[in-house]
């Protein structure tokens, strides 16, 4: 492992035992691709508008100062309209439980998910957890208070 590997614990369920575990697909690919576990047999559809939680088939023990983004797949959006819900979810080092997937169809046309699809990306970061600190006013700046497209068009 490179000093910028982090290890990351994965435990295969057995809905998910037959499945490859999550890999980067380049050598320089940012995020892992998560897999489809649902049965072979009952493909999920997703109806356009319709949104549906795919479970992967694994949990994951991440070390403490990191995260899981749990990101859409670019071809899947691109092709399809099919991405995830709540971009990015998030995974955080102390949940255990099925990393699941919640997918969204804004294709016009219906689309399934079948067993062992790849349908988004794991990525790794680090975070921080930040102190906070009441005060009167805060510091001025040239932007000030000027909001959502106050910086131009």
């Amino acid at each position: 492992m490179s000093e910028e590997t982090v290890e990351v614990r994965v435990l295969r369920l057995p809905h998910g035992a037959d499945l490859p575990l999550p890999a980067y697909q380049s050598a320089l690919a940012a995020g892992l691709d998560l897999l489809a576990a649902v049965p072979a047999q009952a493909p999920v559809p997703i109806a356009p508008a319709g949104r549906a939680v795919i479970p992967t088939g694994i949990a994951i023990a991440l070390p403490p100062g990191s995260e899981g983004q749990i990101r859409p797949r670019s071809g899947l959006a691109a092709r399809h309209g099919v991405t995830v819900l709540n971009a990015p979810g998030t995974v955080d080092a102390d949940y255990r439980g099925e990393v699941q997937v919640i997918l969204i169809n804004h294709g016009a046309a219906p689309f399934t998910i079948e067993r062992g699809m790849r349908i988004a990306q794991l990525v790794i970061a680090r975070v921080q957890h930040a102190a906070l600190i009441e005060v009167d006013n805060l510091d001025a700046t040239e932007r000030a208070a000027g909001g959502i497209g106050s910086t131009g068009t």
